[in-house]
């Protein structure tokens, strides 16, 4: 399965959740993510509270929705209202998550839990 995990940074929650889907996929899912209006980098208290479940994301970047497939399977947007450009996706879900950027490092492990928690869930459906 093809998952793009999109929200407007692409800095924080769409790059935990990219982790997570390499990480934990198995091989089951082809994991993508992109923001409406890229950051530019990735979170560093994203990279770090990562780092604590020993998922390494020091290698993503931010990206534009440009550096998506064509083919996606699975759009998930994050949760912040993100209004996506047409993207051709054979199922869509919002995630409803709120954005820990700019809050203590406690929110980021909060949303990362989350994130872990759901794309477990996903794997689980395939």
């Amino acid at each position: 399965m093809i998952v793009a995990f999109v929200c407007i940074g692409n800095s924080c929650r769409s790059q935990m959740a990219e982790g997570f889907a390499h990480a934990l996929g198995e091989g089951k899912l082809e994991a993508y993510s992109a923001g409406t209006d890229p950051a530019g980098k990735v979170n560093e208290n994203a990279i770090l509270v990562m780092a604590e479940k020993g998922v390494d994301i020091t290698g993503q970047s931010s990206k534009t929705m440009e550096a998506l497939p064509g083919k996606i399977d699975l759009l998930v947007t994050m949760g912040c209202g993100v209004e996506c450009p047409f993207m051709p996706a054979l199922a869509r879900e919002d995630w409803g998550l709120d954005d820990p950027v700019g809050k203590p490092l406690e929110e980021f492990r909060r949303v990362r839990d989350i994130i872990e928690e759901k794309v477990r869930q996903l794997l689980a459906r395939q």
